[in-house]
């Protein structure tokens, strides 16, 4: 039982974070979304600077709460490919699909399109608002050290 409900609060995570995952650039600035959806107006996650310690605060939920059995940075696992997630959508949604993942998936675009694509429902683990901000903060630097890494690279 702990096992299965571990799996859905992963898998939850995954699609409420990953659910902001997609290919394409990952340059969508401040322009307004195409998917339609409310929560995702307005500048992208990754555009506000990083609070270090929540962010590593994050890094520990991310892990404790499961999220890598579907998640991951940089690939796909059973959910999306979290990477670039934060220049994709904004914080407001990424922490709506965190928080409810069970009503964003019957209300919202971005959602519907994600739980369709991947057959997964991202379940609920039951972050607070402030933990939910953490995970966002630790994807924002994941994604800043990615482009980092990708500019030095290009050296």
């Amino acid at each position: 039982m702990k096992r299965s409900m571990l799996w859905s609060a992963a898998l939850s995570l995954f699609l409420a974070v990953a659910g902001c995952g997609g290919g394409g650039s990952t340059k969508e600035s401040s322009s307004p979304p195409t998917s339609g959806s409310p929560y995702d107006v307005g500048p992208r996650a990754g555009e506000s600077p990083i609070a270090e310690a929540l962010a590593e605060q994050g890094a520990a939920l991310f892990k404790s709460k499961g999220c890598t059995a579907c998640h991951a940075y940089g690939k796909r696992l059973t959910g999306p490919d979290l990477k670039g997630v934060t220049q994709r959508r904004t914080a407001k949604w990424m922490e709506q699909q965190i928080l409810h993942p069970e009503i964003m998936t019957k209300e919202d675009p971005i959602s519907r399109e994600l739980m369709a694509k991947y057959a997964l429902q991202m379940s609920n683990q039951g972050l607070t608002q402030d933990q939910a901000t953490s995970v966002i903060e630790y994807l924002k630097k994941l994604d800043e050290e990615s482009t980092e890494a990708e500019q030095h690279a290009e050296k």
